[in-house]
C-alpha cells in the first residue's frame, strides 16, 4: 500500500523510467529503479474527479520500515516537531536518526534546488543544485533539537565542501535547515563551538550551510529505510572523532 505525499507537486509527467540505467557518482551508485511512470498519473485523475488538486508527486509506503509510524501526516497537530538536514549519502543518514530515542519517524528526500519533485537522476546530475537530506520528525518532550543537532554533527565531516567520504558532488553538502529563530541560533552555536575543535586538530573551517527550511521533496520509495531493507548496502558516512570533545568541553563548563 502506497499514498502521495500531498505537500509536493510533481510538475514533470512523463520522467518516470521504464529500464534500469546506473551512473556511478563518486562513491555511490546512481540508479533508476524500475517503476511504473502511470500509477502516480491515474491516482491523480481519481482525485481530481473528486474535486481535488492533481499533485504529480513521489509515490512512497504509508508506514516507516523499521519504526512503524506514518512516512506522512499532521504531525505538528501531534504535538512532533520536524528538523531536516543533510550530511552525505541519505542512505546511511537516515539509519542515525531512526536509531535515535523519541524519533517517530524519518524520510530521505531533497531540498534546497531550484526545481519541484526531481527525481535521483535529476539531483545526481548536479544540475538541480537539491542536497540529500533527512526529514526528521520528533517528540521533543523526548529528545530536543540540540540532540538531533548533536547526531548530525557526530556523524560526518562539516569540514569538506560538496563531499562525504567517496560521495562528491553539490547533492552530498552539509546543511543544516532552521523554522525558528531560535533553530537558527541553535544551529549556529553549535557549529562555532565544533568549529574550534575542528581548527583546533588541524581540519579546516566548518562550510556547513545554514539555511531557513525549504521544501522537502520525498525521494524514490526504494531510498527509504535503504540500510533497513538493504543491511549490507552502501554507506559512505564516517564522522571526524572530535565531536564528544565538543560535548567534554560542554559539561565542563
Amino acid at each position: 500500500m502506497a499514498f502521495l505525499a500531498p505537500n509536493v507537486v510533481h510538475t514533470q509527467f512523463g520522467r518516470s523510467t521504464h529500464g534500469l540505467a546506473q551512473k556511478r557518482l563518486g562513491g555511490k551508485n546512481c540508479v533508476l529503479m524500475r517503476q511504473n511512470p502511470y500509477g502516480s498519473f491515474f491516482k491523480s485523475l481519481t482525485d481530481f474527479a473528486k474535486g481535488g488538486t492533481v499533485k504529480m508527486s513521489m509515490q512512497v509506503a504509508e508506514k516507516h520500515a523499521v519504526l512503524g509510524n506514518p512516512m506522512e501526516a499532521d504531525f505538528a497537530s501531534q504535538g512532533l516537531a520536524t528538523a531536516l538536514v543533510g550530511l552525505g549519502c541519505f542512505w546511511g543518514a537516515e539509519r542515525k536518526f531512526w536509531e535515535m530515542k523519541g524519533v517517530h519517524s524519518t524520510a530521505v528526500g531533497y531540498s534546497g534546488g531550484s526545481n519541484a519533485q526531481p527525481s535521483y537522476k535529476e539531483v545526481c546530475s548536479g544540475a538541480t543544485g537539491h542536497a540529500e537530506v533527512v526529514r526528521i520528525i520528533y517528540d521533543p518532550a523526548i529528545v530536543s533539537f540540540g540532540e538531533i543537532l548533536d547526531t548530525f554533527w557526530d556523524s560526518h565531516d562539516p569540514t569538506t565542501l560538496n563531499r562525504q567520504g567517496n560521495d562528491v558532488g553539490s547533492q552530498y553538502r552539509s546543511v543544516a535547515y532552521y523554522s525558528t529563530p531560535e533553530e537558527k541560533a541553535a544551529i549556529e552555536d553549535s557549529r562555532d563551538r565544533f568549529s574550534e575543535v575542528l581548527q583546533a586538530n588541524g581540519y579546516g573551517p566548518v562550510v556547513t550551510e545554514v539555511s531557513e527550511m525549504p521544501t522537502f521533496y520525498f525521494a524514490e520509495d526504494y531510498h527509504q529505510q535503504y540500510l533497513h531493507k538493504n543491511p549490507w548496502g552502501y554507506c559512505g558516512l564516517g564522522g571526524t572523532g572530535l565531536y564528544p570533545l565538543v560535548k567534554e568541553a560542554a559539561a565542563a563548563r
